[in-house]
């Protein structure tokens, strides 16, 4: 065997899928009865989305659009971050939409625990917003793979860099 194996566990998202999920929407929001005349509006900034609408019911319809097309483009709705809903002008409604990217200090010391526990013959260490994952055993790898899908995080995490 030629030494150690690893992977890392990241949380991440495509951003032009996202780019491509706003814009489909936008389309939708345009040819769809009942939203083409109530003057809503959808926004994707650097960490967020933004939406604008004249009511509560027409936010939920744009949500659910922009829900359906994240789907259809592979993205995991875990993704988004659902702020509360203000008022805006005019009687508006917005709503601020965070997106999570990275795994964050504490989920990764959870992560590093679970596979010390699980599977006592993997290394696991944190590495800025990504968590390595290394052992001499690929079968072992598998496991850890396995043990964190089993968790099921309230963040979407994916498998990289596997070597």
């Amino acid at each position: 065997m030629a030494g150690e194996s690893s992977f890392d566990i990241v949380s991440d998202f495509d951003r032009q899928e996202l780019v491509n999920a706003v814009d489909q929407t936008q389309r939708e929001m345009k040819q769809r009865y009942d939203l083409k005349s109530a003057n809503a509006s959808i926004q994707l900034e650097k960490d967020a989305v933004v939406i604008a609408a004249p009511s509560d019911m027409v936010l939920k319809s744009v949500i659910d659009v922009l829900e359906s097309k994240m789907v259809r483009r592979g993205l995991d709705l875990k993704v988004l971050d659902f702020g509360p809903v203000e008022p805006a002008s005019g009687g508006t409604v917005r709503q601020r939409i965070g997106l999570k990217r990275g795994i964050s200090q504490d989920l990764g010391r959870t992560i590093v625990k679970l596979i010390r526990d699980s599977v006592p013959k993997a290394k696991a260490q944190i590495q800025g917003d990504a968590v390595r994952v290394s052992s001499k055993s690929k079968d072992d790898l598998q496991r850890v793979q396995q043990t964190v899908r089993q968790q099921g995080y309230d963040v979407p995490i994916q498998f990289d860099n596997y070597r």
